[in-house]
C-alpha cells in the first residue's frame, strides 16, 4: 500500500464548509501520503488555487456563497489545469450528470466510506498524472518542428520552444523582442494557449496603431462624459481580457505620459478609467513586445526605466529569418499550401531553383515577408508549377545583376534578337514541345505564347 501511495502522491486542496467533516477527510487524505490544504468556501479555495494550483481540488457540491459547481466553472474557465473531484449528499444521478457535464472529473455520494474516499483520490492523481505525461510527450514530439502554431527545426527555434515552455504556465510578465514580421504576436498567443489562463479571453493592442490621445480609453475605459464625446461608459481592453493575457505589441511606442499607468497595474494590479474615481481590480497577464530596443530607449530618457524593469522580467528574443535559413524550406512550403487553399488553388510544388532563391535571400521583411512571396507564387504559378519567373524582382535579381548567366558584350546587343534566339533554342532542346520550352525559359505558359506570336511562328 505505501508503495501505491508514494507512486502517485499530490496536493490535495480539499473544499468543505463544515469544520469537522473537513477535517476527517483530511486526515484520511493526510495519511494516504498527499500534501492537504483546507477551504472552508470556494471563494477561499479559488484565492489558493491561483496561489499554487494542486494536482486534485476535491469540493463539496453544496455550500454558501460559491457553490461546488460555480467553483468548478471558475476553475475551469481560468484554466487551471487540476483534477477536479466533487462530494455531494446528494447523490442522484441529475447531480453526477450535472457535475461531469461542467467538467467535473469523478463524483463522490456522500455519505462515503474511507476505503472509496482513497480509491477516487487514487484515480484522479493517476489519471492527471497521465495526462501531464501525454503533455510532455507532445511537446517533446512537437519540438522536433514547432511549437503550437509556431514553425521551425533551427537550434535558435528550439532555445525559443524550450522557453516557452518554462515561461507559460507562471504568471510573469513577459518582454518579447524581434525585428517587424519574425512572429511575436504568435509567441505570446502561443504562452497564453499553453497557460493556465487558455480558457480565458487573448487580447491584443497595437499601441503604435491608436493614436497617443485615445490609448490611455483604450486601455483602461472611460466614464460617461468623461471627454468629449464620451456618451456613455466603455470599458477598456484590462477588463475585457479580465482572467486571461492582454498583449501589448509595439509597447516602446506607448506615450511617456501614459508609462506612469501601466506601471501601476504592474506593481498594483489596479487601474481606474478615464474620468472615474473608484479603482478596478485586474486580473490579466501581461505581455509586451517591441521592435525596437527598449533598453536603448532607457538610456536616452525616451522609456521609463522602472516600467522596463517590471515588463522586461523574462525576455524573449524571436530570431530573423536570416538567421535560421534550415526552416525557409518548412516555412515556405506551408504557407504556399496555406495560400492555395485560402484561394481555392491546386497544391503547387516547390522547384529546388525556387527554393535556393529562397534561402538565398535576406528576409528584411522575415516570416511576414516570406508569406506575402508564397501567396504570390500560389496566384501566379501555372500549370500547377512555381517557377523562379513568378518571384519579386528583389529575390531574382535585375537584369545584368551578379549572377547572370550572360555577359554583356561590350558593344551591346539587340535584346529582341537575344530573346528570339533563345526561344528557338528551347524549342530545338525540346523538338518543338512548347511547354517544355517555355519550362527552360523560366516562363509561364501564356508568356512563352506571346513571346513565339511576337516572332510571328
Amino acid at each position: 500500500m505505501a508503495r501505491e501511495r508514494n507512486a502517485v502522491a499530490g496536493r490535495v486542496l480539499i473544499v468543505e464548509d463544515e469544520v469537522a467533516q473537513r477535517g476527517l477527510i483530511a486526515d484520511i487524505v493526510r495519511r494516504q501520503g498527499h500534501a492537504v490544504t483546507e477551504a472552508g468556501s470556494g471563494k477561499e479555495a479559488l484565492e489558493l488555487v491561483a496561489r499554487e494550483v494542486p494536482d486534485l481540488l476535491l469540493s463539496d457540491w453544496k455550500m454558501p456563497g460559491m457553490t461546488g459547481g460555480e467553483l468548478l466553472d471558475e476553475v475551469r474557465r481560468r484554466g487551471f489545469g487540476c483534477a477536479f473531484v466533487v462530494m455531494t449528499a446528494y447523490g442522484s444521478i441529475a447531480h453526477a450528470v450535472e457535475a461531469m457535464q461542467r467538467g467535473a472529473d469523478d463524483y463522490l455520494a456522500k455519505p462515503f466510506e474511507s476505503e472509496t474516499l482513497v480509491i477516487t483520490v487514487q484515480r484522479a492523481l493517476r489519471t492527471r498524472r497521465l495526462q501531464e505525461e501525454n503533455q510532455r510527450l507532445r511537446r517533446s514530439v512537437a519540438a522536433y518542428t514547432g511549437l503550437g502554431e509556431i514553425r521551425g527545426c533551427a537550434p535558435a527555434m528550439q532555445r525559443l520552444y524550450q522557453a516557452i515552455d518554462k515561461v507559460a504556465a507562471t504568471e510573469a510578465t513577459v518582454l518579447l523582442t524581434g525585428e517587424s514580421g519574425t512572429g511575436k504576436e504568435l509567441v505570446a498567443r502561443t504562452l497564453h494557449e499553453r497557460s493556465h489562463r487558455s480558457a480565458g479571453p487573448f487580447v491584443a493592442v497595437n499601441c503604435a496603431a491608436i493614436p497617443a490621445t485615445l490609448l490611455e480609453s483604450e486601455l483602461f475605459g472611460h466614464e460617461r462624459g468623461s471627454f468629449t464625446g464620451a456618451d456613455r461608459r466603455r470599458e477598456g481592453r484590462f477588463e475585457e481580457a479580465a482572467g486571461g493575457t492582454l498583449f501589448l505589441d509595439e509597447i516602446a511606442s506607448m506615450p511617456v505620459q501614459l508609462q506612469p499607468s501601466l506601471l501601476r497595474v504592474l506593481q498594483e494590479r489596479r487601474f481606474t478609467r478615464v474620468g472615474g474615481r473608484g479603482e478596478i481590480a485586474c486580473d490579466v497577464r501581461i505581455i509586451a513586445a517591441s521592435n525596437r530596443d527598449v533598453a536603448a530607449m532607457v538610456a536616452e530618457g525616451s522609456f521609463r526605466d522602472d516600467l522596463f524593469y517590471r515588463l522586461n522580467v523574462v525576455p524573449l528574443r524571436i530570431p530573423p529569418l536570416r538567421e535560421r535559413r534550415e526552416d525557409i524550406p518548412l516555412l515556405a512550403r506551408e504557407l504556399l499550401d496555406r495560400a492555395t487553399r485560402r484561394h481555392g488553388l491546386p497544391a503547387h510544388p516547390l522547384p529546388p531553383s525556387v527554393l535556393r532563391r529562397l534561402i538565398g535571400h535576406s528576409w528584411p521583411g522575415n516570416v511576414r515577408e516570406l508569406a506575402n512571396v508564397m501567396e504570390r507564387l500560389a496566384l501566379l504559378a501555372e500549370d500547377g508549377v512555381a517557377r523562379e519567373s513568378d518571384l519579386p524582382e528583389e529575390l531574382v535579381g535585375r537584369p545584368g545583376s551578379a549572377g547572370c548567366p550572360f555577359v554583356l558584350p561590350p558593344d551591346g546587343v539587340v535584346l529582341e534578337d537575344v530573346e528570339a534566339g533563345l526561344i528557338r533554342q528551347a524549342l530545338d532542346c525540346t523538338n518543338g514541345n512548347r511547354s517544355a520550352a517555355a519550362r527552360l525559359l523560366g516562363l509561364g505558359y501564356k508568356a512563352f505564347l506571346y513571346r513565339l506570336e511576337k516572332l510571328g511562328e
